[in-house]
């Protein structure tokens, strides 16, 4: 696929998926990398736009220089990082008193410590959408509680299980609580959908993720 095909395909996506206003987006493509450029009104836009480009077959690469740029808010950091404390509080899979926030110029950064993975993604996908956050920097930590063994084990296993995937084109490497992905997949959502396997290990603190993506 040429350079110009591909560009419109990530245009049609962009104006497909609801939830990202793509009016201030610009988009180039060169070689199969793609770059965005311009603003949004909120940081869920900008993630949802990652999101939407790297679903696009053919895309190799992504580059993305998109700013946030919120509507004007009375609102202070400190009532924001109130507001989010509170939306933490709520949100039933971040444990209670685990997670930290601190807010400054409207960037979020997440702190604490938790035992699994989803729940340090639960915390940052519950402030994402939030009046007045610009960007979030997740710094939660996993606590590690499995042998290296038995998270290899596990991950293997997971993506075996996937219909889609071709469990035998990647090598998992375990050293302590990281996970090290090596191989190469047709699509980026492959290569999503495998380091979500690894995360979803118990025990897994850092993903390094080196698939690379080609036919």
């Amino acid at each position: 696929m040429d350079d110009k095909a591909l560009k419109a395909r990530v245009e049609a996506e962009l104006e497909w998926e609801p939830s990202v206003d793509a009016a201030d987006i610009g988009i180039t493509v060169e070689d199969g990398i793609v770059g965005l450029n311009g603003h949004v009104p909120n940081y869920a836009q900008k993630v949802a736009a990652e999101a939407a480009v790297k679903r696009v077959k053919g895309v190799r690469g992504f580059v993305e220089h998109l700013q946030v740029q919120p509507t004007p808010s009375a609102h202070s950091d400190d009532a924001v990082a109130s507001r989010l404390a509170s939306i933490l509080d709520w949100t039933v899979e971040v444990p209670a008193d685990q997670v930290k926030v601190k807010v400054e110029n409207g960037f979020v950064t997440l702190l604490g410590k938790v035992d699994w993975q989803f729940q340090r993604a639960a915390a940052e996908h519950a402030v994402r959408p939030q009046q007045g956050v610009r960007g979030v920097l997740n710094e939660i930590q996993v606590k590690p509680h499995a042998q290296a063994s038995d998270i290899k084990q596990r991950i293997q296993a997971a993506l075996e299980r996937r219909a889609d995937i071709e469990a035998n084109q990647i090598v998992v490497t375990v050293v302590g609580d990281t996970v090290r992905l090596d191989g190469k997949v047709r699509a980026w959502f492959e290569r999503d959908v495998i380091e979500h396997a690894a995360w979803a290990a118990p025990g897994v603190a850092k993903v390094d993720d080196h698939i690379a993506i080609g036919l």
